[in-house]
């Protein structure tokens, strides 16, 4: 199920953005227990590189992945994601 959550998750934004470069790890095993865990909701930390997010507040950026997961931010699916939204430029300075 969770691979079905990463590949969700791919697809969404790799459709929505221009990606560069995309990491998704699922660390729902970390939070067995917790609330959105019991409705079988998964927790995923994403990296994404776009140049998409040029100019905009990492506000900004994170409503931009929101937006591209959609409908599978649910207590049934996706609970939680911990974002980390780049440009390319921003990267090669690292």
């Amino acid at each position: 199920m969770s691979e079905d959550r990463v590949t969700l998750i791919r697809e969404r934004l790799t459709t929505a953005l221009d990606v560069h470069d995309l990491e998704i790890i699922d660390d729902s095993h970390l939070h067995a227990g917790h609330a959105g865990a019991r409705a079988g909701g998964g927790h995923f930390r994403v990296a994404v590189v776009s140049p998409d997010f040029a100019g905009k507040t990492p506000i900004q950026r994170h409503r931009l992945v929101y937006q591209a997961v959609g409908d599978a931010i649910r207590p049934d699916c996706i609970h939680a994601l911990n974002i980390k939204a780049l440009t390319p430029e921003e990267v090669q300075d690292h």
